[in-house]
C-alpha cells in the first residue's frame, strides 16, 4: 500500500471513529431527528458539489429505488437509531458495536444461501458475542435507564448497515456504485424530514454544537464517502477493510481525550475481541491484504 492510501486508511478511520465523538457533543441539544437532517443535508450538498465538477450523473429514472432503499438502510434509520443511543450510551460503546456490522453481513448472507458459514466464521461470530456481552456487562453506563433500549438500536443500525452493503452488491452487478453515495445521501434528507416534527430539537445549538454538527455531515460523512471510494478504486475491498478494525480504537482514543470517558479493562479487551471476531468472520487477515496490495499494484503497473 502506497503512503498516500496509508493515510487515507488512517484518516478515513479517524474520521469514523470522530463521529461518535461529534454525534455526543451535539444530539443532547438539537435531538436525533434534527442532527440527523443537518448531517445527510450537508453530506449530499457536498457530493452534490463533487459529482456536478466530475460529471456524475444521478440518473434518477433508472436509479431511484436503488437511492431510497440504500438511503434508507444505510443513512436515514441507522444514523437516527446511533444519534438516539448517543443520547446515553458513550462514544467508546458506540465505536466498538458500530464494528459488529460484518459479522450481521455474514450471518445475513448465510440466511439468504448466497454465502456458506465455516467453522472459522461461526467461531468468529462467537466471539465477536462474547466481546459484546464483555463491553456491556461491565461497562458503567449500559446500567443507566434506557441503556438496554439504546444498546438494542445500536445493533439494528448495524443490521441495517448490513443490509445496504449486501443490497449494494446486487445493485453494483449492474450499475456503477459511485453514483449511489450522492443520490442515496439525498434520498436520506427526504426519509429524515418527517421525523422533524415528531422529534424537535430539545435546546439551542451553540457555536461548538454547529461546529460538531458540521464535522459531522460534511467531514466525517460526505468527504468520508469520497475517501472510501477512492481507497476501494486504489486497493480493493479486503484492503478497505481493514479500516473496520481501525474505526474502534479512534472512537474510544476521541472519547477518553475529549469528554473524558474512562476506558477500562473491559473495553480494551472487549474491543480486542469484538475486532477478532469480525476479522474470523470476514476472513480478514494481514496476509491477504498484503497479497490482494501486491497484485493490486501489479494489475496497475
Amino acid at each position: 500500500m502506497s503512503t498516500a492510501n496509508m493515510l487515507r486508511l488512517v484518516f478515513l478511520a479517524a474520521v469514523w471513529g470522530s463521529s461518535f465523538l461529534f454525534t455526543r457533543i451535539a444530539v443532547p441539544v438539537l435531538g436525533p431527528a434534527v442532527l440527523i437532517q443537518y448531517r445527510v443535508a450537508c453530506a449530499a450538498l457536498l457530493l452534490a458539489m463533487v459529482g456536478f465538477f466530475l460529471n456524475k450523473r444521478l440518473d434518477l429514472a433508472a436509479n431511484w429505488k436503488h437511492y431510497l432503499i440504500l438511503g434508507f438502510f444505510n443513512s436515514a434509520f441507522p444514523f437516527l437509531l446511533f444519534a438516539y443511543a448517543a443520547t446515553t450510551l458513550t462514544a467508546s460503546v458506540l465505536s466498538v458495536l458500530n464494528a459488529t456490522a460484518p459479522m450481521w453481513g455474514a450471518l445475513i448472507g448465510a440466511a439468504s444461501g448466497r454465502e456458506r458459514l465455516s467453522a472459522k466464521n461461526a467461531l468468529g461470530l462467537l466471539l465477536g458475542t462474547c466481546g459484546v456481552a464483555l463491553l456491556v456487562g461491565f461497562d458503567a453506563v449500559t446500567s443507566q435507564p434506557g441503556a438496554a433500549l439504546a444498546i438494542g438500536a445500536t445493533l439494528l443500525a448495524t443490521i441495517c448497515y448490513s443490509l445496504a452493503g449486501t443490497y449494494a452488491k446486487l445493485a453494483q452487478s449492474a450499475k456503477p456504485l459511485e453514483p449511489f453515495a450522492n443520490g442515496s445521501m439525498w434520498a436520506s434528507t427526504l426519509l429524515v424530514l418527517p421525523a422533524l416534527a415528531l422529534f424537535p430539537a430539545p435546546g439551542t445549538p451553540t457555536i461548538g454544537v454547529m461546529a460538531a454538527t458540521l464535522a459531522l455531515g460534511v467531514v466525517c460523512t460526505g468527504a468520508a464517502y469520497i475517501v472510501y471510494f477512492k481507497l476501494i478504486d486504489d486497493v480493493g475491498p479486503t484492503s478497505a477493510l481493514t479500516v473496520t478494525f481501525l474505526t474502534p480504537v479512534f472512537g474510544i482514543l476521541w472519547g477518553a481525550l475529549f469528554l473524558g470517558e474512562t476506558v477500562g479493562w473491559h473495553t480494551i479487551l472487549g474491543a480486542a475481541i469484538v475486532i477478532g471476531g469480525t476479522a474470523m468472520v470476514t476472513g480478514y487477515t494481514p496476509g491477504l491484504a498484503a497479497r490482494a496490495m501486491v497484485s493490486d499494484s501489479v494489475h496497475r503497473k
